[in-house]
């Protein structure tokens, strides 16, 4: 579903993203790892279409995302860091206006997508509030549900679950899971538990290239009796 052939992006004289090459099939919940700097955001953009590689290939579903963007998006869901949103739009007014973006565009498609996204996200409680009043953790829920309302065929989340309580988090990682068997899903996280709780398989990258590709029983049995996040550490040089 999702396959990355030597992606490459440099900024002045730092190169963010070194040759990376994986790819994600449907079913799969990559666990995408790595400490800050080390290229997990850029690489993911580039997969996106948000960013121009300066090499390489990226493709969803056969599609290439440097030739024809706009086709790639409409298999993707992308949840970026920080969840960007309109803060003076209701969540039902942010959700619609993506739904109409995204083709929904008579009133009762529109009205469809939008309460399942906010059903699947359990945000039936603010869809009448203004964005800027919600707490951290809602707001990333917003995000969520604008990447889940076409219902694609696969997701890019970037820290998904940043700023939610733990029952927060365990709903966000249950929904995920539901969801896998039918779609790629690539999960950036920094919460280590978060690999050993939903992901099938993990990528570590580390100051821009990969530096382990297995499932998280293989990590593991890389040092027996460690924890991941000294297994971590160890891969990654000690950063952080």
């Amino acid at each position: 579903m999702i396959e990355v052939k030597g992606l490459v992006k440099t900024y002045g004289s730092k190169r963010a993203v070194d040759g990376v090459t994986f790819s994600v099939k449907r079913g799969d919940i990559l666990g995408f790892l790595g400490p800050n700097g080390a290229g997990k955001s850029t690489t993911m953009k580039m997969i996106t279409g948000y960013l121009r590689p300066d090499a390489g290939t990226a493709t969803v579903d056969g599609i290439n995302v440097a030739t024809d963007p706009v086709a790639v998006k409409q298999k993707l869901g992308y949840l970026p860091e920080s969840a960007p949103a309109y803060p003076e739009m209701t969540v039902e007014e942010f959700l619609g206006f993506i739904a109409d973006v995204r083709g929904f565009r008579t009133a009762a498609a529109n009205r469809t997508q939008v309460d399942r996204a906010v059903a699947l996200t359990h945000l039936e409680p603010v869809r009448k509030q203004t964005i800027e009043t919600l707490s951290k953790g809602f707001k990333q829920r917003v995000g969520f549900a604008q990447a889940l309302l076409h219902d694609p065929a696969a997701l890019v989340l970037d820290e998904p679950t940043d700023g939610l309580d733990p029952n927060q988090k365990n709903e966000v990682r249950s929904l995920i899971k539901s969801m896998a068997t039918a779609k790629a899903v690539i999960l950036s996280t920094h919460i280590l538990e978060e690999v050993d709780a939903i992901c099938n398989r993990v990528i570590i990258i580390s100051r821009g290239r990969v530096v382990a590709d297995e499932t998280p029983a293989q990590l593991r049995a890389r040092q027996p009796g460690a924890r991941i996040d000294e297994i971590f550490r160890t891969l990654t040089h000690g950063d952080i």
